[in-house]
């Protein structure tokens, strides 16, 4: 095994890092309706909780309203339950087997709330990131003490683990601030 190998282990971890922020911060509200702000819903279905999507279809209906299409007419109640409960701020009506969401303005004050929720999760996706590196270049280390690589090659692949953990982090910097512009516009 050589540095190369190592650093090819830790960077789809990094990815699944990026990923995981991506999806906390799509389910933030934004003050536009997306489907991805009842990913977090529970429903309390047959005696178990389960996900949203796997009670009914959720749909943009318009850019201030979701719409949840329940499969089950048994289940319409439950579902504006879970999504009253679910401290989203919304306000769910029953209308048949569907369910309409209306997505009220922002307030200012609730915006600045959702910006630092962002750079929160943002934050702990960081640290992961500084733990993964931290593992590689323990790693690497081990590598020189088993006598598989020099110091150079040593010292290199920590600055590669370095180089790589920067990376990662500007495209979590670069995420927030574009979460942040979304959620800031009015």
């Amino acid at each position: 095994m050589n540095v190369r190998d190592v650093i090819q282990k830790f960077e789809p971890k990094m990815k699944k890092t990026i990923e995981a922020f991506q999806h906390e911060i799509a389910s933030i509200r934004t003050g536009k309706a997306t489907t991805t702000l009842l990913d977090r819903v529970k429903v309390d279905a047959y005696g178990q909780q389960m996900p949203l999507k796997q009670v009914g279809n959720v749909g943009v209906l318009d850019v201030h309203t979701l719409s949840v299409q329940v499969w089950d007419k048994s289940m319409v109640s439950h579902v504006e339950k879970a999504i009253r409960d679910a401290n989203l701020g919304l306000n769910p009506a029953a209308d048949g087997q569907s369910i309409r969401v209306s997505i009220p303005p922002l307030t200012e004050e609730r915006r600045k709330e959702y910006v630092k929720l962002t750079k929160k999760f943002g934050e702990d996706s960081k640290v992961s990131l500084r733990n993964l590196r931290r593992d590689l270049i323990h790693d690497i280390e081990k590598l020189e003490k088993d006598k598989q690589i020099g110091e150079d090659e040593k010292n290199r692949g920590k600055k590669e683990a370095d180089d790589l953990l920067h990376r990662f982090e500007k495209q979590i910097n670069d995420l927030i601030v574009q979460k942040e512009k979304e959620i800031m516009e009015v």
